[in-house]
């Protein structure tokens, strides 16, 4: 059952931060609206209009209109036309736009609405795919990116827990026609599998994902992040075998997702680049991450790399980003 109350009892770091919430106007979002509200947690709200439905000017009008009442800025933007794979594209429209408007107003916190069945719809889909635990468990109550903090308070929530929240209030919110098209894999899987399993398991599937969560954070425990600055990445291995685990978790947070082949590769290579853009390299038990470039440096500039010991393929990073090697010099 749904406690108002939660968001205070594990999200209290809200109040004190400036925070945007990505809004649609669905079930999910309005019931996050609601619930920061009565908890007197401050936000804004940024909603994306994709002009796909017959509802989507309304909705917009209906965020414009809550923002209103409730005292809040509504930022809103039409999306262009995605004529191939609109799921993809629209995201990556969707967090460019909602980055934009973070780094613009200096928000601290990008707050999302996924809940349980989000969940449970992403593990199926990676399991269909060949994934292993970090991969399976995507979705992440706090995640620390550039510049921001996500945060996704209604995880251990069930939709229909959060239905029933608004209808109880007489809240009021829309209903995405969109997510009963099966011609979308997220759609696909959740008609038949996720919602399913979630009406008739629900509270096993709760408990599972707080184990399994569990188990992600001792698995992680094999390495620590020692040094972040833009988007070098210098991470202490505790462990072999937390290499690879180490190098996917550090490239999700930078945007790039790792396929199993190449994860395989960065676990028996010391020295590569993955994709052709990002340099992992190992020195000792540090593992080094940052951008490939082949930039010339300056003779005085290498030798400072070298002293440093800074590996060769993250150097050429360094002296684009203008970061001093003797201000990361890890001790190991």
């Amino acid at each position: 059952m749904l406690d108002k109350s939660f968001l205070i009892s594990h999200f209290s770091f809200l109040i004190n931060k400036k925070n945007l919430l990505a809004f649609s106007a669905g079930i999910d979002s309005s019931a996050l609206f609601f619930l920061l509200v009565e908890n007197h947690i401050p936000f804004d709200i940024a909603l994306v209009n994709y002009s796909t439905r017959k509802n989507s000017d309304k909705e917009e009008a209906h965020a414009k209109a809550l923002a209103t009442k409730y005292g809040l800025r509504c930022h809103t933007i039409k999306a262009p036309k995605f004529d191939t794979h609109f799921e993809q594209h629209a995201r990556t429209f969707r967090y460019g736009f909602f980055e934009k408007l973070i780094e613009e107003h200096r928000y601290d916190t990008l707050l999302t609405a996924h809940q349980l069945n989000d969940q449970l719809e992403w593990l199926l889909m990676r399991l269909g795919k060949g994934a292993g635990l970090c991969e399976l468990l995507g979705l992440e109550s706090i995640v620390q990116k550039e510049g921001y903090t996500m945060v996704r308070p209604l995880l251990a929530y069930a939709k229909d827990e959060l239905l029933n929240y608004l209808e109880t209030h007489h809240y009021p919110y829309f209903i995405d026609e969109s997510n009963l098209d099966e011609r979308f894999e997220r759609n696909r899987f959740r008609k038949q599998f996720s919602d399913p399993l979630i009406a008739e398991f629900q509270e096993g599937i709760k408990r599972s994902f707080a184990y399994l969560k569990d188990d992600k954070h001792i698995l992680e425990e094999g390495f620590e992040t020692l040094y972040r600055q833009d988007k070098l990445r210098i991470i202490k291995l505790h462990h072999s075998w937390a290499k690879a685990k180490a190098a996917d978790i550090a490239l999700k947070e930078l945007g790039y997702l790792l396929s199993a082949a190449q994860r395989k590769e960065i676990e028996k290579e010391s020295s590569l680049v993955i994709g052709g853009e990002w340099a992992v390299e190992l020195h000792n038990n540090l593992l080094f991450i940052s951008p490939y470039s082949t930039t010339d440096m300056p003779k005085k500039f290498k030798e400072a790399c070298r002293l440093a010991k800074i590996p060769a393929k993250i150097r050429a990073y360094l002296f684009e980003a203008n970061i001093n090697p003797s201000s990361i010099i890890p001790h190991s």
